[in-house]
């Protein structure tokens, strides 16, 4: 997200920016309003306090982004 955002840059400055997420983590939500101009509105259905040690989002989904696309090697 923050890559797209550097090159949206490049060609000029955004009126606004709406991010849409299911859910979020705290640290997550603390790295996007550090690195986004201050009146980045952030859409988020549930935000989650906890990251667990893989950075999957707990209770969140866990891996289910991995899981969706076949079994893990």
């Amino acid at each position: 997200m923050e890559n797209v955002y550097i090159a949206l840059k490049k060609h000029g400055t955004p009126k606004l920016i709406h991010i849409v997420s299911v859910i979020g983590s705290k640290t997550g939500v603390g790295y996007v309003k550090k690195i986004f101009p201050e009146d980045t509105h952030l859409w988020i259905a549930t935000i989650d306090d906890t990251l667990s040690s893989k950075g999957y989002i707990i209770p969140g989904l866990g891996d289910a982004g991995d899981l969706s696309f076949g079994l893990k090697l």
